[in-house]
């Protein structure tokens, strides 16, 4: 038995008994790849320590939260002075001004914005005030594209979802889900021929620029640029979720990435630096038919909570810096060269963007999900279990994106290609 195998047991039966699953987040467990899920008691850097405290290089992050590591000393330094005034006011805080500033910097398509907690929060409100400021039902995603579990984006979603039996969730009424229509991703016929029939009755498309939760998947070249014409053509809005995205390709997204300027940008994760936040935001025109200017309401008691705020702030004031960024960028491309001479590509693909990846267990290109779900699934099971036996986490999914941090060192991640090639030649 390995070393600290009773204290895992003896804490999953615990969950089991208190939470479905033993897990307050499908993805947080193994139905994808079998076995039983992970407790670990503390982070630092790039590693998480078991309960036994064995080091783990993580390549989770939180789900992409720490670019900058787990427990940067100016975040931790922030979260512990922000508590000792407040850790929540239910009033308007100064952090929250502050934060927003550094935003609206690297967004600029966000004139305003409005915090929340989470990014189905975001995503939701976004979709609302969509509706509103169209007058019109229709809301268009992409097929594995998720965005929080919104019941009328529940259609063909990705992330935990599709290691569900249904693609969609029981106990969404049909009404919830009618006005909804969902795309494949990647195909800009499709998308042509759609807005070509109903074009004047959709209110939003909503997508995430790279999508990241059917594995990494990249737009093909021209796929955005038909979206943006095509939504300000009809008089649509186009909604990015770059929950994922947002100050994870660059300072301003995915959006200073590719040159697409969206209607409204929905952000999370990074911004709260590891505590709940998230927020959306577009053109001052636009936000201001948000309550208390306007008829769109929304509202959240922890909404701009002041401890997400302080630590986000001392992560943006770090990423501000441009050779952030840059580094980061050169130590991802220096792995992924050593990646792609690891992999064994007649079984398995890789795909990359920025500090973003995923290994598919699909040796052929995946540009939507048809392809994503034509993958292997067993063989990633017994991929992500001999990496773990590495002292690897792996996300317990291929469809889900790997994330590398400024704590990386290229020392770990040469070591890590190393890892990959010899698992891949075990199994």
């Amino acid at each position: 038995m390995p070393p600290g195998a009773d204290k895992q047991a003896q804490a999953l039966a615990q969950a089991k008994e208190l939470f479905p699953g033993g897990v307050n987040s499908p993805v947080r467990s193994f139905a994808a790849v079998g076995g039983n899920p992970l407790f670990f008691k503390k982070a630092q850097g790039a590693y998480l320590f078991d309960l036994s405290g064995k080091p783990y290089l993580d390549l989770v992050q939180s789900w992409g939260v720490h670019i900058l590591g787990h427990g940067n000393k100016k975040v931790v330094k922030a979260i512990q002075s922000q508590c000792k005034l407040s850790c929540s006011l239910g009033s308007p805080s100064i952090q929250e001004n502050k934060l927003a500033e550094l935003i609206k910097d690297a967004f600029p398509s966000m004139e305003m914005m409005r915090f929340v907690s989470s990014g189905t929060e975001a995503t939701m409100s976004a979709i609302r005030l969509a509706r509103a400021a169209s007058n019109r039902q229709l809301i268009v995603k992409f097929d594995g594209c998720y965005h929080g579990h919104v019941d009328s984006l529940l259609v063909k979603a990705g992330s935990g979802v599709l290691n569900q039996v249904s693609s969609a969730s029981s106990g969404i009424v049909q009404d919830q889900i009618q006005n909804t229509v969902s795309l494949p991703y990647n195909d800009s016929e499709a998308l042509k021929r759609f807005f070509l029939e109903k074009g004047t009755q959709v209110a939003a498309v909503i997508v995430e620029p790279v999508a990241a939760n059917m594995g990494l998947i990249l737009p093909v070249h021209g796929f955005l640029q038909c979206l943006r014409g095509l939504c300000t053509a009809h008089g649509s809005l186009l909604i990015f979720d770059e929950v994922i995205t947002g100050f994870r390709l660059a300072w301003g997204g995915a959006q200073a990435v590719f040159g697409i300027v969206p209607d409204i940008t929905c952000l999370g994760k990074i911004i709260g630096a590891g505590l709940p936040a998230a927020c959306y935001g577009g053109s001052k025109q636009l936000m201001t038919l948000i309550a208390p200017l306007g008829p769109v309401y929304q509202a959240g008691t922890l909404s701009g909570n002041p401890l997400a705020m302080a630590a986000g702030y001392q992560v943006l004031k770090q990423l501000k810096n441009p050779e952030t960024y840059q580094q980061l960028a050169e130590k991802s491309a220096a792995f992924y060269q050593k990646l792609d001479r690891a992999i064994d590509k007649t079984r398995f693909g890789l795909a990359q963007c920025q500090s973003l990846f995923t290994i598919f267990a699909n040796p052929r290109p995946v540009n939507n999900l048809s392809d994503a779900l034509a993958s292997d699934s067993l063989l990633f099971g017994r991929f992500f279990h001999a990496l773990l036996a590495k002292a690897v986490y792996f996300p317990p999914s291929q469809f889900e994106a790997c994330f590398i941090g400024n704590r990386h060192s290229a020392k770990a991640l040469d070591r890590l290609a190393q890892s990959i090639q010899k698992t891949m030649e075990l199994i």
